[in-house]
């Protein structure tokens, strides 16, 4: 057991002290059920989840002419390196250095090129978003733009991988 013994004075003092035994073990034990009781008591922090929202599976799936989507009812956002992020609604014959926009995320830019896009498209129930990350973006800046999705209210996006003519155009713009 835990005590602490206090020791006599040697010393020309006529009176003699008795020694002061003090038991620490139900300090001890105090203290360890103290302990226990904070550390089951305790919210551990939660680990920050985003939710993606995948859609259920459909047991009819659609046919390949429902599953197109018309340029003009998209938009499309190539993730770069330096934080750079374009954008475009072009075809694939269509797209070139001056339709391949550039935009950042300061502000509310990327939000106000989706209602953009949005208020333009011509059938709003299949307007859909496409987010493109190239092989130098960050996962910081994927984030983002799912973030200022889910600001705008628009349930149909998809991230996918960048396609070679797409890429094509990017690398020159880059340069």
């Amino acid at each position: 057991m835990a005590e602490v013994i206090a020791q006599e004075k040697q010393g020309g003092s006529k009176q003699r002290k008795k020694l002061i035994r003090v038991d620490m073990t139900p300090m001890v034990d105090l203290g360890f059920l103290l302990i226990t009781f904070f550390m089951f008591t305790t919210n551990f922090t939660k680990p920050n989840v985003m939710d993606l929202g995948l859609p259920a599976k459909d047991p009819h799936p659609p046919t390949i002419s429902d599953v197109v989507i018309d340029q003009k009812n998209q938009i499309t956002f190539i993730l770069g390196k330096d934080n750079r992020v374009f954008y475009h609604q072009s075809y694939k014959e269509e797209l070139n250095k001056n339709n391949l926009k550039e935009t950042n995320f300061s502000g509310i830019n990327i939000t106000k090129i989706i209602s953009e896009a949005y208020n333009n498209a011509p059938n709003k129930g299949k307007f859909t978003i496409i987010v493109e990350p190239t092989d130098d973006a960050n996962y910081k800046n994927l984030v983002d733009v799912l973030d200022n999705i889910a600001i705008s209210k628009k349930e149909r996006y998809g991230v996918t991988d960048i396609k070679p003519w797409e890429k094509k155009v990017y690398e020159e713009l880059i340069r």
